[in-house]
């Protein structure tokens, strides 16, 4: 192959193409938009998408949704920035109404509920309120309350610092070892 035919033999190749390829060889084919915007996620935004009260009702609903305890927390690993970024580059229409609605939903719970914004409650009625609104909105499909955890979990696991620390990724593994105690791997489970 050429240079000119759009081959890379022999070439450096970028890291969409070598994530376009993983996938191939995972047998999953994935969009160019969301290759994009996974190989540049980690990067800062240079925009800011959220309105700063739906900022704070992003940033305390994604605290507790995966609040820290052993492992870093949503916010720790900058899952309120990955939301906006989200939101705003590769969301559609009807998914921002919908993400939206969400968070007028928890809004409104705090408020019906406990008489103050949901980012001003304490966390145990934090967690009431997104209990209340994820069990109001458990026969909708597609759920607001249901975009906003998958969005929050997909940034949670596809973070750098995640990705190390608690799922311990080996970008290039070594030999593998099919019975290894678990004192030996540093106590961690390969499949979290």
């Amino acid at each position: 192959m050429t240079p000119s035919d759009g081959g890379t033999h022999g070439a450096a190749i970028s890291r969409r193409e070598a994530i376009r390829r993983a996938a191939l060889l995972a047998g999953v084919a994935l969009s160019p938009a969301l290759v994009t915007f996974v190989a540049g996620a980690q990067t800062a935004a240079k925009k800011t998408y959220f309105t700063p009260a739906q900022a704070a009702v992003t940033g305390a609903a994604a605290d507790r949704i995966l609040p820290r305890t052993d492992t870093p927390g949503a916010v720790d690993v900058g899952v309120p920035a990955f939301l906006d970024r989200f939101y705003g580059e590769f969301m559609t229409d009807d998914e921002r109404r919908l993400f939206d609605a969400g968070l007028e939903a928890i809004e409104a719970a705090a408020k019906a509920t406990h008489g103050g914004t949901f980012a001003s409650l304490t966390s145990a009625q934090q967690d009431t309120v997104l209990r209340t609104v994820a069990g109001s909105q458990q026969a909708q499909s597609p759920s607001s309350f249901g975009l906003i955890r998958s969005t929050t979990i997909l940034g949670y696991f596809s973070s750098e610092q995640v990705a190390k620390s608690v799922l311990n990724y080996d970008p290039v593994p070594g030999r593998y070892d099919g019975c290894m105690p678990l004192d030996q791997v540093k106590g961690r489970d390969w499949f979290l």
